[in-house]
């Protein structure tokens, strides 16, 4: 059975929640304290990147059993302007807000699956999982 959870972006104050709230869920699924950093930082990542660029969205956490495979499920949505460039985006160190650039492709590297759909003037969906290993 899935247990899922969600946090509505608006401040800086709702990145912490959602990190918090990963962590949480992380260790109730039963990964170490390495996976839950790994887990708590893809979130940081999504939730800021939806907060400086989207102004608002939703972190959303599930907890997943697929062909016996425990995990967690994040998805992070916005409806802000989209990404112009995805490939770009992926890049290391590309960086439109001055940050170190390691934001969405660091997200990918911490997360077993990874997938990222947007559309221009409409929004954004990431979708990651990290399973138990």
């Amino acid at each position: 059975m899935e247990h899922r959870s969600s946090v509505d972006i608006y401040t800086e104050w709702d990145i912490v929640a959602a990190r918090q709230l990963g962590r949480n869920e992380a260790k109730k699924s039963g990964f170490g304290t390495v996976d839950q950093a790994r887990i708590t930082t893809a979130i940081s990542e999504l939730a800021r990147n939806i907060y400086l660029y989207a102004e608002e969205g939703k972190i959303e956490i599930t907890n997943v059993i697929e062909d016996g495979l425990i995990g967690i499920r994040i998805i992070a949505t916005d409806s802000g302007p989209g990404i112009p460039d995805v490939r770009r985006v992926m890049e290391d160190g590309f960086s439109t807000s001055g940050g170190l650039g390691a934001g969405i492709p660091g997200v990918k590297r911490l997360m077993d699956e990874f997938k990222i759909e947007t559309e221009l003037g409409v929004g954004t969906l990431v979708t990651a999982i990290k399973w138990l290993r």
